[in-house]
């Protein structure tokens, strides 16, 4: 079939996940196979405003599915907001006779992306790519399987100097609005207790379960905190947790943008190839304003609206449960 679109930019927004450029290698070369001419806009929407947009070939894309980060760079772009920072981005894609655009983002990169298509018809596809899995329409955005892995391996670090020491290791992960990072590597951890946004839990609560264990005989404890919990963040709740439970040592570590970096797992390679071809197909079939992602296994398209609705996604209730269960 021959394709309608002729020329597709691919961009990078927001925070960066491991697996943007294994999305990028396929979105290229997807394109290039199709006969279709490809370019890369670099440092997101900012690239679209300053017309820093670049050809692409199939060798610009070598080499870079290992690699953390991503080629095109990212930065939040303020003026992308405005009506004259789109008017001046559709300029230039118009200059370049882009006709099809490809978005590898989170959430405000899709509200922009949103914006834009439906201003000035821009044919439009997102990647969810974001760490803190907190897009509907995708069991799993890209870079969230690599940065958990990245949280288990340092708190298992963490758990064997708390061991040694008899320590109650206090340790904050990102999520601002999504538990989804704190939920699974709690489990997969052994985390004695997990504090998430979507979950009311009180300081007394947890000074509760932390009793329990030291009477038990536990010989250390992990708490893992969700950036985004009501009560505070890590430091705070360590600090009215020392106040009134003593029994251990209690330290604090953040580990902030170190779930950001690294070289992405195989899923998150696999799992970027597998979106970044879709995206291509999705905008040659007519597509536009729309998602893809994975579902049970299978790529499919959702809306960017829906996909936006972030606060409908709901956690896994038996991950919930296991939480209270295995950590006793």
């Amino acid at each position: 079939m021959e394709p309608n679109i002729k020329n597709i930019a691919v961009l990078t927004s927001g925070g960066d996940a491991p697996g943007m450029n294994a999305a990028i290698r396929a979105v290229v070369r997807t394109g290039i196979y199709h006969g279709i001419n490809m370019f890369g806009v670099m440092q997101g929407y900012q690239g679209l405003i300053t017309d820093n947009i670049k050809p692409m070939d199939a060798r610009s894309v070598s080499n870079i599915l290992h690699l953390g980060g991503t080629i095109l760079k990212t930065a939040r772009c303020l003026e992308f907001k405005t009506d004259e920072g789109q008017q001046i981005a559709y300029n230039n894609l118009k200059k370049n006779d882009i006709d099809g655009l490809v978005v590898i983002g989170g959430d405000g990169t899709f509200t922009g992306a949103k914006r834009f298509s439906e201003t000035f018809g821009v044919k439009v596809i997102g990647i969810p790519g974001t760490i803190d899995n907190d897009l509907v329409g995708s069991d799993f955005t890209l870079g969230y399987d690599t940065a958990i892995n990245t949280v288990i391996e340092a708190i298992d670090k963490i758990r064997d100097t708390a061991d040694a020491h008899d320590r109650l290791f206090f340790i904050e992960v990102m999520g601002r609005d999504s538990g989804c990072i704190a939920l699974r590597s709690s489990i997969a951890s052994g985390a004695e207790a997990v504090l998430l946004p979507e979950k009311e839990t009180s300081v007394n609560e947890l000074i509760e379960k932390l009793a329990l264990g030291a009477a038990t005989k536990k010989s250390s404890s992990i708490v893992i905190v969700a950036e985004g919990h009501k009560q505070g963040g890590a430091y705070d709740i360590a600090k009215r947790v020392k106040e009134t439970f003593d029994h251990y040592d209690t330290k604090v570590t953040i580990l902030g943008h170190l779930q950001r970096g690294g070289s992405p797992s195989s899923f998150d390679r696999i799992l970027g190839s597998r979106l970044g071809f879709a995206a291509v197909n999705a905008l040659i079939a007519g597509e536009t304003e729309q998602m893809v992602g994975l579902k049970g296994n299978e790529i499919k398209l959702t809306s960017i609206r829906e996909a936006l609705t972030a606060h409908s996604f709901k956690l896994e209730p038996d991950l919930m449960e296991m939480t209270e269960v295995l950590s006793i």
